[in-house]
């Protein structure tokens, strides 16, 4: 096993992870992380030791992108970088899609994955802008 580069398998698996954030399967979304696992942000940061954590965690997103009306998104994926054996950062720029179809510009993350038997799961997000 290697640190997962193949630009599909990475696609495939941040289309699962935009379906989920933008549908709200928290169970989902919590299946995409590994643990512990964590998040940084310019003014916060915040790690999780459990499934139920992360999930908590993105509590507070689903009625966000309901608010907003964003129905579907798409991450282009800018950048592969391996790091080491099995981890491999990413620089990703979320679009999304609105009930009207109109895109919306979302934000730039980099995510550490690790690759395992299952596929990529995400060590730590850091936002980017």
């Amino acid at each position: 096993m290697t640190a997962s580069t193949d630009l599909d398998a990475l696609t495939d698996f941040f289309d699962r992870y935009g379906v989920a954030l933008t549908s709200g399967d928290l169970p989902a979304i919590a299946g995409c992380y590994t643990l512990p696992g964590l998040v940084v942000a310019d003014t916060y940061s915040f790690s999780f030791t459990s499934t139920a954590a992360v999930a908590l965690s993105f509590v507070g997103a689903a009625p966000d992108y309901s608010e907003r009306e964003l129905v579907a998104a798409h991450a282009d994926i800018e950048q592969i970088q391996p790091i080491s054996a099995l981890l491999t950062l990413v620089a990703v720029r979320w679009e999304f899609l609105d009930s009207q179809g109109r895109q919306v510009p979302g934000e730039r993350y980099r995510y550490l994955l690790r690759t395992t038997d299952d596929g990529p799961v995400i060590c730590t997000v850091v936002r980017t802008g």
